[in-house]
């Protein structure tokens, strides 16, 4: 069947063809919201495929992971949302170890290949920016489908995951109709060619910051396609602030940190006295204030019309102002009103499951858990918002450090190091913190005593003149002994502890070389 991406279509295929021919696969995926995302569709394509299976998350595919994976008795492993840098690695011990690995990702390959192996940037497309990793992995589920199993919503394989490793066993009964119930999935029909879980890719490429002017581009555009015509998706242009779909109103305002509203932005009073002034009947029967999607379409219009106004008059740029309106991804299948119902929203739930060590909590709700799993979920969101909140706070008081090309601070133990890079993205913009330039975060690791974790985060505006922290973060990290790599607006790095002097010298001056400063 033709695929959404016709550049791959060839190896997406050649990928599924192994799955297919496998007796049982090892799926091995990142622990962010684009890598649970790739996993619950990887896991749904396989089930539907009679192909029994195991997941296995990890939180950095070093070698001492890649050697765990090659322990395993698995002859064939398909790796999701990572594989791709690591293939020097990877192809060694598969040689050694028997396996045979199947890659679906889009970071930036290693300078090794292997026979299964599909990743956007092979053919000329931005791993960045047009193909995140659940993308990515849709494509091999696309292929998948040619003998695809929908299970029923009561399936024994429906239940939460109780590890960091959980496996299922296909149903034996094919689809009697090309569209079926699926409590397995994030929507409620599943339908025999998955392009049900394009609402899946979508979650993981928006979680991916892959949104760019406000919307998806390029072979994510796609997917969407896919999705709207499998009745799972909605792309409506919609104000481009997180939280519309369960902040009330005030809230909603106060947190607009993207596009910062002088009187509004970080300030509860300014957003209420802003909203209170509309002619509107903004707060509900019982005095308690609405939400973004509680209103009409006409009462939408006037508070966002009043919001440019105020904006405008409090000399906000009309480059910034464009900001203020973008497109959101609606999951169609999903509540309103609740974090599973807009794509954004719904990559930072998975993002406050896998960052605290509960990837399986994750994986069940986007496979269809609404039960114990959404509500755990819930309650890690409240923690991370908590955590967020602070790590902002942190670094907004104490301030970054400047140097010629880029700015950044020191978090130590106080923010932890699966969440710091969000913190520094977020951070960018608030008061002393300059977006025209990348910052740089490091954070302990929990598990290596010996080691930093570093995480960089620039904008799209800088990555049109020339920034790539992909390039920054791995070169200077191989300088001093260390590792990473990533996507040129967000990377990440592990370097030796004490060592962090000399990687930022080398990271401020391949930023200025970069940016031709």
């Amino acid at each position: 069947m033709a695929g959404p991406v016709p550049e791959l279509e060839d190896r997406a295929a050649a990928c599924a063809e192994r799955l297919h021919e496998a007796d049982r696969v090892l799926l091995a995926s990142h622990i962010d919201a684009d890598g649970l995302t790739s996993a619950a569709v990887a896991s749904s394509a396989l089930e539907r495929a009679s192909v029994p299976f195991e997941v296995v998350f990890e939180k950095q595919l070093d070698e001492d992971a890649i050697a765990r994976i090659a322990r395993t008795d698995y002859e064939t492993v398909w790796f999701t949302d990572f594989g791709s840098g690591q293939l020097d690695v990877i192809t060694d011990y598969a040689a050694d170890g028997g396996f045979t690995p199947v890659i679906a990702d889009h970071h930036q390959p290693a300078d090794a290949d292997t026979e299964f192996h599909c990743n956007p940037l092979l053919e000329g497309l931005d791993g960045a920016s047009e193909l995140s990793g659940a993308g990515t992995t849709y494509l091999l589920a696309r292929e998948l489908a040619g003998d695809c199993v929908v299970r029923s919503p009561k399936g024994e394989n429906h239940d939460e995951a109780s590890g960091e490793r959980r496996e299922r066993e296909s149903g034996p009964n094919p689809p009697t109709d090309p569209t079926m119930t699926d409590g397995g999935t994030v929507a409620t029909t599943a339908r025999a060619d998955n392009r049900d879980l394009a609402a899946l890719a979508v979650v993981g490429a928006v979680g991916d910051m892959q949104a760019s002017s406000g919307e998806l581009h390029g072979a994510n555009a796609e997917i969407v396609a896919d999705g709207v015509e499998a009745g799972v998706l909605e792309p409506t242009t919609d104000l481009a602030l997180y939280g519309t779909q369960t902040r009330p109103l005030p809230k909603l305002l106060e947190y607009a940190t993207d596009v910062r509203i002088p009187g509004i932005s970080n300030d509860q009073r300014g957003a209420m006295r802003f909203l209170d002034g509309l002619d509107l009947e903004l707060r509900d029967d019982a005095g308690e204030w609405r939400r973004w999607g509680d209103l009409t379409t006409a009462e939408q219009q006037t508070v966002a019309s009043a919001l440019v106004k105020h904006a405008i008059s409090r000399g906000v740029p009309a480059s910034k102002i464009d900001g203020l309106v973008g497109t959101s991804y609606q999951l169609t299948a999903e509540p309103a009103g609740t974090e599973l119902r807009d794509a954004s929203e719904f990559s930072t739930l998975l993002n406050a499951t896998a960052r605290y060590d509960r990837a399986d909590v994750g994986l069940a709700v986007c496979l269809g858990d609404r039960g114990g799993a959404l509500e755990r979920a819930r309650e890690l969101l409240r923690s991370h918002r908590r955590n967020l909140s602070e790590g902002i706070d942190l670094v907004t008081t104490e301030g970054v450090t400047n140097e010629g090309h880029v700015q950044w601070f020191h978090a130590g133990d106080r923010i932890r190091e699966t969440i710091v890079g969000i913190v520094a993205g977020m951070a960018l913009g608030n008061e002393g913190i300059d977006r025209d330039r990348p910052i740089l975060a490091f954070a302990a690791k929990s598990d290596e005593p010996d080691a930093v974790k570093v995480s960089g985060r620039g904008t799209h505006a800088l990555v049109r003149q020339g920034l790539d922290l992909s390039v920054v973060l791995g070169e200077a990290a191989r300088h001093v002994g260390g590792d990473g790599g990533g996507h040129d607006v967000a990377a990440g790095a592990t370097v030796p502890a004490g060592r962090e002097p000399d990687f930022l010298k080398r990271a401020d001056d391949l930023v200025g070389e970069q940016l031709g400063q």
